[in-house]
């Protein structure tokens, strides 16, 4: 009899581990993302080899937010994941996240990269920086020099109403007020070469052609166009430039990030939380850095090579829930001054 229970107690042991065993594997995560394939993906199989929980992602290009209104309390979604803090603001001013509760997330992101309450952090950087043709003699520029009569007919720029510079010029909004800040952008559209237009890629192109001696775009841009093998025309582009890391006069540079924010009804909260945990560990913002040329959000980790050749980079001390409220003006006085196309 005693053997016999022996046996059934080892064999109830043995299905209590196979079954713990079967839930550890069952372990999943659903993640709605605005980001492109090939910069999330190295990230999340990099979770999955060391944590062995399943990540299921939904490419959204577009409606992000819409879909998961529109699934309510049944989302499947445990994380959102977006470009651009206005995105992630809209999230959580929908009221589809909850608040980030994780003592390791919140120590690694600087307070003026996330949510003051919370429902959103960043996870990797990139700066509003300016091209300039290599032969120029400058070394180093302000925001607001921009305006200067001396760039007349000599800067490029896409339009106004990207959400890339809508960032900017709410950034200079916060730093400077709206007259100030329709007298900067009226000085700037007075200074371009062409008509706002195209991709941030497409001014360093303008600037070999000789179109333009300036432009404004984005850091990650240049490691991507220097490393290029499909189109290397674009390596051309990219070595006709010189990077310069601009400030606001007595600020810093202004930065706009990717995010993320654990959807309200997440299912699998708690796998949720421990991706955030890997995303903002030294090995995924080693991996944001050389895989995507994005700046790290958590301190003391370097960023690739070729942005690191750029400089330091000092953030603008501003919130960006400071800049976020700013969007809808800054675009309204884009619109105004004509850079809005």
């Amino acid at each position: 009899m005693f053997q016999t229970r022996s046996s059934l107690s080892a064999c109830l042991g043995g299905a209590i581990l196979l079954t713990s065993a079967t839930v550890a594997l069952a372990a999943e995560i659903n993640i709605y993302t605005s980001r492109e394939p090939g910069l999330v993906l190295p990230l999340l199989d990099a979770f999955t080899a060391q944590s062995g929980v399943k990540v299921n992602t939904v490419f959204l290009k577009d409606g992000l937010a819409e879909r998961v209104e529109a699934e309510g309390a049944s989302s499947p979604a445990d994380i959102l994941m977006a470009v651009d803090a206005g995105n992630l603001a809209d999230l959580a001013e929908r009221g589809l996240t909850q608040p980030i509760d994780s003592e390791l997330v919140l120590a690694a992101v600087p307070a003026e990269l996330r949510d003051p309450q919370n429902q959103w952090i960043g996870l990797s950087m990139r700066a509003r920086v300016v091209y300039a043709a290599k032969d120029l003699d400058l070394t180093e520029i302000t925001y607001e020099q921009l305006a200067d009569p001396e760039w007349q007919g000599k800067i490029c720029i896409r339009s106004g109403q990207h959400p890339y510079n809508t960032g900017l010029f709410a950034a200079y909004l916060a730093h400077h007020g709206a007259e100030a800040t329709e007298t900067w952008l009226a000085g700037l559209k007075a200074n371009l070469a062409r008509k706002p237009g195209g991709g941030d890629r497409d001014g360093a192109k303008d600037i070999l052609g000789g179109i333009c001696d300036l432009a404004v775009a984005n850091s990650y841009y240049v490691g991507l166009m220097q490393a290029n093998e499909k189109e290397p025309e674009q390596k051309a582009w990219a070595e006709a430039i010189k990077v310069l890391l601009p400030t606001f006069e007595g600020g810093g540079t202004h930065v706009n990030i990717s995010g993320a924010a654990i959807a309200k009804n997440a299912p699998n909260k708690a796998e949720a939380q421990k991706l955030l945990e890997f995303l903002v560990s030294d090995e995924a913002q080693r991996i944001y850095a050389e895989a995507n040329f994005e700046y790290p959000v958590k301190p003391g980790i370097a960023a690739a090579p070729a942005i690191a050749a750029f400089g330091p980079l000092k953030v603008d001390p501003i919130p960006l829930t400071e800049v976020v409220k700013d969007r809808k003006e800054a675009s309204l006085l884009a619109e105004k001054v004509g850079l809005g196309n």
